[in-house]
């Protein structure tokens, strides 16, 4: 599967769930990546290990990558939403980065 088809089933999933019920501001969708990012930090902040998943007393998985699948699955269904191809959106970017300086340049 590629990068694309499984944006495909992140935004059915998030559809078929009510997350589209309304629609969001592009801000509120940043905002929820975001947060799910702040998030794995707050995890981080618990002394969770990186690897790290664990489970609550319902069975949900919880953790680091839990949250950073979490921000993918939110990406994935935004460039569904806008209609952007984001694998070819990365892969542009990659070969790009190619070709790029040491630390793009900077020192830090």
């Amino acid at each position: 599967m590629d990068i694309n088809e499984l944006a495909q089933k992140a935004h059915k999933n998030a559809v078929d769930k009510g997350f589209w019920d309304q629609e969001l501001s592009f801000s509120d969708q940043i905002a929820n990546m975001h947060s799910e990012l702040s998030e794995a930090f707050e995890e981080y902040r618990d002394y969770r290990g990186k690897r790290e998943i664990y489970y609550n007393d319902e069975g949900k998985p919880s953790g680091i990558p839990i949250e950073f699948a979490d921000t993918i699955l939110r990406i994935l269904d935004s460039c569904v939403y806008y209609g952007i191809d984001l694998e070819q959106a990365i892969e542009l970017k990659m070969k790009y980065n190619l070709n790029r300086e040491y630390k793009h340049g900077k020192k830090i």
